[in-house]
């Protein structure tokens, strides 16, 4: 079973710009928030936090400047 074949994350893929990362990035997204829900702010869900937000805000100036 691909990625493609699932019924949500094919219409994001068919959405989006071509670029798998960004389209990863976005559905990583609310996944991260959940994971914070149930295991509470502590050290690990704050560095996992500012890391997502840290790699997303890299690719995004990333791609502005090629």
């Amino acid at each position: 079973m691909k990625l493609d074949s699932l019924p949500v994350l094919s219409s994001v893929f068919e959405a989006g710009a071509d670029d798998r990362i960004f389209d990863s990035l976005l559905l990583l997204g609310p996944l991260i928030i959940g994971l914070i829900i149930v295991l509470n702010r502590s050290l690990v869900t704050e560095t996992l936090a500012i890391a997502y937000l840290g790699v997303f805000v890299v690719y995004i100036l990333y791609r502005g400047v090629q």
